[in-house]
């Protein structure tokens, strides 16, 4: 692991549900020791219908022995913007993100429940979503546009042998693990449209509306 989490918020949050699921995102690595216990907590989120649980894996350890398969320097870039935005020291594996919102190392089971429950759902507009485009409806707004995020994530588990580096010999699961992050637009308090393609090679669909590098105002899947 490096660097260390940010505060936790003291709000309560409105429960979640499958309609607005509450986002867990793990930011991970196949070289990273620390990593595998925060995968299996991602997997075991992952079946919760009120949890979007997604894996990003960064880059920074790539050079440490073993290259990351699912890596990207956009996601270690999702993750240095929240480093900003939350205040911590430095970029950090495995590392656990709430609705943009909080962070918690991502292997501590009882803050990461802590933190989903205190989160609790994003309050703002009701995404409709469908296999070639959303609808984000209208909500109060103020302040620069938000972005409107479609994801694509496999959620079948992923075995991955790791041949070198600190977890070399084990062969590693992952679930939900994103490889298409893509900017369709913004949003501004209005309704808004999107169209993309619909999902090929078995992955899923999501769907963010997020302030620039922090909290995530609403978020959909199919």
């Amino acid at each position: 692991a490096r660097g260390a989490p940010g505060p936790a918020p003291a709000k309560a949050g409105v429960a979640a549900d499958r309609a607005h699921p509450v986002v867990v995102e793990l930011f991970t690595s196949q070289g990273c020791s620390s990593c595998p216990p925060a995968n299996a907590l991602l997997t075991r989120l992952s079946a919760r219908p009120e949890v979007l649980a997604l894996s990003f894996g960064v880059t920074y350890w790539d050079d440490l022995g073993w290259k990351d398969t699912f890596a990207s320097h956009q996601y270690t870039d999702r993750q240095t913007a929240y480093v900003k935005t939350l205040g911590g020291d430095g970029d950090y594996t495995p590392q656990m993100v709430i609705n943009g919102a909080a962070d918690v190392v991502g292997s501590r089971t009882a803050e990461v429940e802590a933190l989903i429950a205190r989160q609790g759902r994003p309050v703002g507009p009701d995404i409709k979503l469908s296999a070639s485009g959303a609808v984000v409806g209208a909500g109060a707004w103020s302040g620069a546009p938000a972005d409107v995020w479609l994801v694509r994530y496999d959620p079948r588990i992923v075995q991955v042998p790791v041949k070198r580096g600190e977890n070399a010999g084990a062969t590693l699961p992952h679930k939900n693990v994103v490889r298409v992050l893509t900017r369709l637009g913004g949003w501004s308090g209005k309704t808004v449209s999107v169209a993309f393609a619909p999902a090929t090679g078995g992955l899923a669909t999501a769907v963010l509306v997020q302030r620039p590098g922090g909290m995530i105002v609403a978020a959909a899947r199919d």
